[in-house]
């Protein structure tokens, strides 16, 4: 369950069949926070609010009864007329709207819906609304593009130390020679394209969290990852690893020159 604060209220959100929705219990507290299913039940029981949820289903949802929402529509707008949450998914098969018990209990709306609620509730909170689930999903994305571009080096590191395996470490190894042979070669890479090994940075860097890798900009990241790749050419050809220092080193600063005048991988690096 995501959060966001919208004008000194919480609002939850939550995923449901990757369409995300909002709760509009935590919503309604902008107008009375004693009195939320009654606001919920007032707005969804206007003939506005019945023909704006009908139209939805129609479009989104396959199994909306539709005979259910003409005979609903027919009686919204008469005096007494009250429609709850419960009735209208009951009665229509809806999906745009539920009921959540639990910790996180409450009606939650599409983001669609979500918003026309907040609209009717205060302009001003709807707007505001949009722009935090809008900032929400700016983080989101660009979490997920780094995460895409972190996987891309843990792949290739995979086929990188393969080729290790099965070149440079002889049988019978203790597991420290072993993890020495691992760690020279992810230096190999470092010093070829950041200069200088991981224990160099973190001595100049004893407050940062993380290795140099997690520091790396889109460039280094792509250029990391060719690299990875072609080293494991280059040890499976038996290239010692002083030559194979200098080749990549040599590609890494060419690459870099043209990662770096790339504008696409600019763009890329600008939404991180």
């Amino acid at each position: 369950m995501a959060k966001i604060n919208v004008l000194n209220k919480e609002i939850t959100l939550y995923t449901r069949d990757d369409q995300d929705y909002i709760c509009i219990t935590d919503i309604a507290k902008y107008k009375n926070a004693e009195t939320t299913g009654l606001i919920i039940s007032h707005w969804l029981s206007t003939r506005f609010t019945v023909e704006f949820m009908g139209f939805w289903e129609k479009i989104h949802n396959p199994d909306f009864n539709v005979t259910e929402f003409s005979n609903i529509k027919n009686q919204s707008g008469s005096n007494g007329f009250v429609l709850t949450v419960k009735q209208w998914v009951q009665k229509t098969h809806a999906m745009g709207i539920i009921s959540k018990p639990g910790r996180y209990g409450g009606t939650y709306a599409h983001k669609d819906i979500a918003f026309e609620f907040a609209s009717w509730i205060s302009v001003e909170f709807k707007l505001y609304l949009i722009k935090e689930f809008q900032r929400l999903k700016e983080s989101e994305q660009k979490q997920l593009g780094w995460d895409i571009k972190r996987n891309l080096v843990k792949i290739n590191y995979r086929i990188h130390t393969d080729a290790i395996r099965n070149n440079l470490i002889p049988p019978e190894l203790s597991k420290s020679q072993i993890n020495f042979v691992y760690a020279s070669e992810a230096d190999v890479l470092n010093v070829a394209l950041f200069g200088k090994t991981a224990k160099q940075w973190r001595d100049e860097n004893p407050n940062q969290k993380g290795n140099i890798r997690d520091y790396a900009n889109i460039s280094q990241l792509v250029c990391l990852s060719n690299l990875e790749n072609i080293n494991a050419l280059f040890i499976n050809e038996g290239v010692t690893q002083k030559e194979r220092l200098k080749k990549l080193n040599t590609i890494a600063i060419h690459q870099m020159k043209i990662l770096i005048a790339d504008h696409s991988i600019k763009k890329i690096g600008d939404r991180k």
